[in-house]
């Protein structure tokens, strides 16, 4: 490892937590609908959150402290996330659709089965954008888990010019994190039924996250 590399991954190691959580406490902070996810929680339900990959900044720092297994891309790309997430109390595992690493599908089982809570990016890490891809809904029938749509929007921010349209929120706005609501899906759906499913989900992760964005 160079020189460089090893002062960026000391920096991000050291600095990263600290400059996230400044930065997005300059902003005033919204919860919607949070509600009904509280009472699955409270009927012992396991959980997947949903977010779109477009909206993924925010959520290293808004779920942490809760012992939630985020999947992160093995790539370089996860590494990022992965170093600042470590310290925030997560149960931090590598996997994604493009690198698919049984051990990873496996241990997520095991985690929902316990009756824990997962995070996916159902369109990561390479989309195509806003694409959903199988293996929420896959989990969901196989586990029991509830799928739950989460989406991010603030009133001062960028958009970044990348395949995932990256929300980028700016200081000193304000920010809203909104809660879908459990969607149920059928335990132990047929693989040949799921397709459905997929599809059920997709389009209403596209509405939901659109209805946020236009609160800001």
């Amino acid at each position: 490892m160079s020189l460089k590399e090893r002062l960026r991954w000391w920096f991000i190691d050291h600095l990263g937590r600290p400059i996230v959580r400044l930065w997005i406490r300059t902003n005033r902070f919204t919860l919607l609908g949070e509600d009904a996810y509280k009472r699955a929680r409270a009927a012992g339900k396991p959980v997947v959150f949903l977010v779109w990959h477009g909206k993924i900044f925010l959520v290293p720092w808004f779920f942490r402290k809760r012992g939630i297994m985020p999947l992160i891309s093995p790539s370089r790309d996860g590494e990022i996330p992965a170093r600042i997430m470590d310290g925030w109390g997560y149960k931090i595992l590598r996997g994604s659709g493009t690198h698919f690493v049984r051990n990873a599908w496996l241990e997520m089982i095991r985690e929902l089965r316990a009756g824990g809570e997962v995070i996916i990016v159902p369109d990561g890490p390479r989309g195509p954008d806003r694409e959903f891809k199988p293996g929420a809904v896959r989990l969901a029938a196989e586990t029991g888990a509830v799928l739950v749509p989460f989406a991010f929007t603030a009133t001062r921010r960028r958009i970044l010019r990348s395949w995932d349209r990256f929300l980028l929120p700016l200081p000193f706005g304000r920010i809203t994190a909104a809660d879908g609501g459990p969607v149920e899906i059928p335990h132990d759906l047929p693989p040949a039924e799921q397709e459905a499913q997929r599809a059920r989900l997709e389009a209403l992760l596209r509405e939901f996250d659109a209805k946020i964005d236009a609160l800001s």
